[in-house]
């Protein structure tokens, strides 16, 4: 089979529509396994988890506006967007990395519905290669750009560990290949013109996992008692016991004698350094006129002695 190149077309399409056509297209081929005829763009929008403006506004780009109180036809809209994706045709791709996860792609019925057909496996390992696996030989690694030309592969899925990955890039775009599939855990560099695309399951998983840590953290926050109900039930003074029976009364007890204790000391300290236990100020303010104490009262300001 002649490998297909894509057709240019007139009109351009933004890169973040193109990315949500295969959203709408799937959510139209449920609605169709259902049997819905018509949809309306809210509804649609629903199915594919956009709004509906931004919806309207990328089938716009199809020249596909629905009908106003009847929707979109499914089925027409399903083939304006096959049509646009380029799935009206048939692309053969080839994995290049046949462990766990080349067999499961291997074997994956998905693709076909879709507009694509596994034509090619290979790997570098002698124990895999010639085994057969969804009712294909795997081939050597040596083979792959006759494998390439052979098979008319226009897409390849590289699968094999990060440290061969760019060799293999580099090897499928020397011969001819300019769309490539990456499950690599590595950033491959390639020229000009060859579309790349990333699948990396650890980062996805970590970006969730992410969101997992905020969760619980909010959780933890709204599980937790405001500023004030903490301060209300902490550690009670004077040996009460926090949020206990008693705790107020012992409070008010402890208040009591610590202004009983205060005023104790007052009087202790007038009763040293006053005359008779009178405050200075009071004495001072009897002192005898012409006397030497008043002399000095006036004087110095200090507290009259005897």
């Amino acid at each position: 089979m002649t490998r297909r190149t894509p057709q240019p077309r007139d009109r351009g399409i933004p890169d973040a529509t193109v990315a949500r056509l295969p959203l709408y297209l799937r959510a139209l081929n449920g609605l169709a396994e259902r049997g819905t005829a018509t949809v309306s763009s809210e509804d649609l929008a629903v199915a594919a988890g956009v709004n509906s403006a931004k919806l309207r506004k990328d089938l716009s780009h199809l020249g596909s506006y629905g009908t106003r109180g009847v929707g979109y036809d499914v089925q027409y809209l399903i083939y304006q967007i096959s049509r646009e994706l380029g799935l009206t045709q048939d692309w053969a791709i080839a994995i290049v990395g046949v462990g766990n996860l080349g067999r499961a792609l291997a074997n994956y019925g998905g693709f076909v519905s879709r507009g694509f057909r596994v034509a090619a496996l290979v790997d570098a390992d002698p124990a895999v290669v010639g085994e057969r696996i969804a009712g294909l030989v795997v081939e050597h690694i040596d083979d792959l750009e006759s494998v390439i030309r052979r098979r008319g592969v226009s897409i390849v899925v590289i699968a094999t560990p990060a440290a061969a990955a760019q060799e293999v890039a580099d090897r499928v775009i020397d011969a001819g290949v300019t769309s490539i599939l990456n499950f690599a855990p590595v950033v491959l560099s390639v020229p000009e013109g060859v579309e790349v695309r990333k699948v990396d399951l650890a980062i996805e998983l970590q970006i969730l996992a992410f969101h997992e840590q905020r969760k619980a953290e909010r959780a933890a926050a709204s599980a937790a008692p405001p500023r004030g109900e903490r301060a209300a039930t902490g550690a009670a003074p004077y040996g009460g016991t926090a949020g206990g029976p008693g705790t107020g009364e012992t409070a008010r007890s402890a208040a009591a004698e610590d202004a009983a204790g205060a005023g104790a000391l007052t009087a202790t300290r007038q009763g040293r350094n006053d005359v008779n236990g009178q405050a200075p100020g009071r004495r001072a303010g009897r002192a005898r006129p012409g006397g030497p104490g008043g002399r000095r009262k006036a004087r110095d300001g200090g507290t009259a002695t005897t």
